[in-house]
């Protein structure tokens, strides 16, 4: 099974929590990851994969327009799309910076696909996704963790 996780990152902090979500993908047993910035992301991708954990830093509380126009661009995949699972994670660079609405907003157009979306189990945060403020951290690696291995995969 292929999970597509697709990102935008100016900074580099996303991209750093792209590949730490990648890298727990890689650890489920049966699952591979396809990592990919939104400058290189095909229709391909989104139709090989089982799933899409999307990603993007926080822009005035939503996502980045090159993450939404990938949403955009490949509308024509939507009926395509429906049923595979999708899940959010975001950056931020203040601890109140809209992670959450961002996080939403990315979820917002994973519905619209038609996905089955995921969010952090309770003994993670419990929430809509993984985030951070700042460079991701080891607290911020174990949370995704335990979201692939008890959410989305088993």
């Amino acid at each position: 099974m292929k999970i597509l996780v697709l990102y935008y990152s100016n900074g580099g902090n996303t991209k750093r929590l792209a590949e730490q979500i990648a890298k727990g993908v890689e650890s489920v047993n049966g699952v591979d990851s396809v990592l990919k910035h939104t400058r290189d992301v095909t229709k391909d991708d989104f139709l090989e994969a089982a799933g899409i954990i999307a990603g993007s830093p926080v822009y005035f509380g939503t996502m980045a327009a090159q993450l939404k126009k990938v949403f955009d661009d490949f509308v024509s995949t939507r009926k395509k799309m429906e049923n595979k699972i999708g899940a959010a994670f975001t950056t931020s660079g203040d601890p109140s910076g809209g992670k959450e609405t961002t996080m939403l907003s990315i979820i917002q157009a994973l519905m619209i696909y038609g996905m089955i979306i995921i969010g952090d189990p309770m003994s993670a945060t419990g929430h809509y996704g993984t985030s951070c403020v700042g460079k991701p951290d080891e607290k911020t690696g174990a949370n995704v963790k335990t979201f692939l291995t008890q959410r989305c995969f088993v």
